[in-house]
């Protein structure tokens, strides 16, 4: 009998009968929408019937496609949904697949990717085994997926200090971008910052390995930036583009699925709950659902393909919140009360999200960390005593399984070990005095830049 157009879809695969939304199948499948728009007999037929693919794996797309989040941890599920992707032309499966990599499986869907031809999945876990363990690399099979992994460079570990612009925009060779040479242990000046531009209480993030600005102040009324400027290491050229509607200062960017986000900050000493998108695409801002409360400098991470945002409400609580692109809506996700502590910095590994907060009675010089799993809701606070001198632990970035810390006396790098930070190794300190913004970028191949230039702390 002849299914309806609003009929739910029943699917044949590998023996196991499976019953999906028709509407969902045709929205995020490329197979499903060329079967159901062909006017063929198939997409009239009661059943359809994949042979070509395996039970788990299409469980698992209908799972994503739904917006669920399904754990997959061993190698024959990695592969079915890696399979499943490649031939319903499912987008939202390979993203899922991407924001699933760890050291554990970044080679095995490296070269799953490479075999079934999903170019962005191969891309990223290249990119992800490039960052990370060198014997990573070695795990790899198939000679393609080595020699695209051998092309690559590893991320660079930049940061700016805080900057305003020059008297008369005069030239000033401490407004510079640096980045660490881990191997001769210098930061080296990458970039001059336009003389317009201000790092002082502005968003910076990076987005498709590109460095953007947003906001900043400057003079002592905090009269905000007009411009954002955006640096692209490739070129080593800065462009500038449109700020958001708001003006605003001392907002958090966040470069996430494909856009800009500029959430909360304050204006006229003001804080603001308002949250705006920008897309590089079209070079338009959008608002977006405010955030739960007004609030400013707020920290930040990203986690499996999802966005975490830190806000402080009374009686000792950080609440972590997460904003969800489908519904547009800032949903609650966990609360942390510790006596006079809130999170002034948070960074994520995995399913984890690494809170990281001042000490007891707000004392700076030491700083305590705690994690949150996502999976289970659980909060465990790590073990050992974490010196903040002068701020480093509120700068972190991972990359792969290490974090970067930095302030004006070293840079350290932590090992993520389980539920532990091991201190890796120590490398040289900032040169610039200040606060810091940190972040990572690809650099392209070329002789080392000129080593930044110290300047003395007032």
């Amino acid at each position: 009998m002849p299914r309806g157009p609003e009929a739910p879809v029943l699917v044949w695969v590998d023996g196991q009968l499976f019953q999906a939304d028709q509407t969902l199948l045709v929205q995020h499948c490329g197979f499903f929408r060329g079967l159901f728009r062909s006017g063929m007999r198939e997409a009239r037929a009661a059943e359809v019937r994949l042979r070509a693919l395996s039970a788990g794996g299409f469980r698992t797309t209908l799972q994503v496609l739904r917006g669920e989040r399904p754990a997959l941890s061993a190698a024959d599920e990695l592969l079915q949904a890696v399979e499943c992707a490649a031939f319903l032309q499912a987008p939202a499966l390979a993203r899922f697949l991407e924001h699933s990599l760890t050291s554990d499986n970044c080679a095995l869907l490296c070269d799953a990717a490479a075999a079934f031809g999903l170019r962005d999945v191969f891309h990223s876990a290249a990119l992800f085994i490039c960052d990370g363990a060198r014997e990573l690399a070695a795990e790899l099979v198939l000679p393609e997926a080595q020699a695209y992994v051998a092309a690559l460079r590893p991320s660079s570990y930049v940061a700016v200090s805080t900057h305003t612009p020059a008297p008369g925009f005069l030239e000033d060779e401490s407004r510079t971008v640096c980045y660490l040479d881990e191997e001769e242990d210098a930061w080296r000046t990458l970039a001059a910052l336009p003389l317009e531009a201000s790092t002082l209480l502005a968003g910076v993030a990076t987005l498709g390995n590109k460095l953007y600005i947003v906001g900043g102040v400057r003079g002592a009324s905090k009269e905000v930036v007009e411009l954002g400027f955006c640096y692209d290491p490739e070129g080593g050229t800065w462009c500038e583009f449109a700020s958001p509607h708001q003006p605003r200062y001392d907002t958090v960017l966040a470069g996430f699925d494909g856009h800009l986000y500029a959430i909360g900050g304050e204006f006229q000493r003001m804080p603001m709950s308002s949250v705006e998108r920008y897309d590089p695409a079209t070079g338009c801002w959008s608002f977006v659902a405010d955030l739960p409360q007004p609030a400013a400098g707020v920290p930040c991470a990203q986690a499996c393909g999802r966005l975490f945002v830190c806000l402080w409400r009374p009686a000792d609580t950080t609440a972590v919140v997460e904003y969800t692109v489908r519904d547009d809506m800032w949903l609650p996700v966990a609360e942390l009360r510790r006596p006079q502590s809130y999170g002034h910095c948070m960074v994520a590994h995995r399913d984890s999200l690494y809170v990281i907060r001042n000490g007891p009675s707000d004392d700076f010089l030491h700083c305590a960390i705690d994690c949150l799993n996502l999976a289970t809701g659980q909060w465990t606070a790590l073990p050992g005593q974490f010196v903040n001198s002068k701020g480093a632990l509120f700068t972190a970035v991972v990359r792969g399984d290490t974090v970067y810390t930095v302030n004006r006396m070293f840079t350290l790098l932590y090992a993520i070990e389980g539920s532990t930070w091991r201190l890796l190794r120590e490398k040289a300190g900032f040169p610039r005095p200040g606060s810091l913004q940190t972040f990572l970028l690809r650099l392209p191949p070329g002789a080392p830049r000129p080593v930044a230039s110290t300047t003395p702390e007032l």
